[in-house]
């Protein structure tokens, strides 16, 4: 069976589900094209306002497929840098999307699986779902940023426990630690994801993406440098429809409806 990326809509949200049932949904350079051009298409689309990530089946994402790997080794080196500039692609399409996505994960989510949840700006997980980098236990370091995201979000000891050990972590765990949203009963995943769509589909667009702008700036920003992003953001949501309607609607004591 081919790998694939499969794409359905509920509502106003988008779902990207990951299929490769006989890898347990592994990555391949076709599902990351797939994914770039899937969030390229909703960017422009009004009626998409949130998306989803998951996976068919019992697994979220096991990561790359070990096989396809084994066989780059007899490629020229530039073969597997081109297949992981392709993730880094979508990756990067996913941190600089300005609507919000949330990662639905059920089962495991392993390697690249697990660096594409981080990449997300939300995780609703299982409660039996498991996370694992398991790069250094096949020889391998990792990619996908991973280890930009865990060594920013977590302490040092715990990013290199789980980098350099293989360690696998619970969804509670990661909760702990902030790095999951909400922990659901198994099988639940996708239903409590939607949940949270619809939530956040009912927010103004343009507010959401400014928040999400502001959040991947502070990386590189010092708060003297933050302010005038700020500023312009908040004078520019002031000024756009969907600020009138939100204030009027508060003072009304109504439910706001933005465009």
């Amino acid at each position: 069976m081919t790998s694939a990326l499969n794409s359905t809509t509920d509502g106003q949200t988008l779902i990207l589900s990951i299929s490769n049932p006989e890898f347990k949904n592994a990555l391949s350079p076709e599902i990351y094209a797939a994914g770039v051009e899937a969030l390229n298409a909703a960017e422009t689309n009004p009626e998409i306002r949130s998306v989803i990530i998951t996976g068919e089946g019992s697994a979220f994402c096991s990561g790359g497929n070990l096989q396809r790997l084994l066989a780059n080794r007899q490629q020229p080196k530039e073969v597997q840098a081109q297949s992981i500039d392709g993730l880094h692609n979508w990756i990067d399409s996913i941190r600089t999307y300005p609507k919000p996505i949330i990662a639905a994960v059920e089962g495991a989510a392993a390697g690249a699986g697990f660096s594409l949840v981080l990449a997300c700006d939300f995780c609703v997980a299982a409660g039996d779902a498991v996370f694992v980098m398991s790069y250094s236990s096949v020889g391998l370091s990792p990619d996908g940023g991973g280890s930009w995201a865990l060594g920013r979000s977590l302490p040092r000891q715990l990013a290199s426990e789980l980098l350099m050990c293989g360690e696998r972590i619970s969804a509670q765990r990661l909760f702990d630690f902030g790095l999951v949203n909400r922990v659901c009963r198994s099988g639940s995943a996708l239903q409590e994801a939607l949940a949270l769509a619809e939530r956040l589909n009912a927010r103004a667009p343009n507010a959401l993406a400014s928040i999400k702008e502001l959040l991947n700036d502070t990386a590189g920003n010092h708060l003297s440098q933050h302010f005038p992003l700020e500023r312009d953001h908040f004078v520019r949501n002031l000024h756009n429809a969907n600020g009138g309607e939100g204030i009027a609607a508060f003072l009304a004591k109504r439910t706001p409806h933005y465009r």
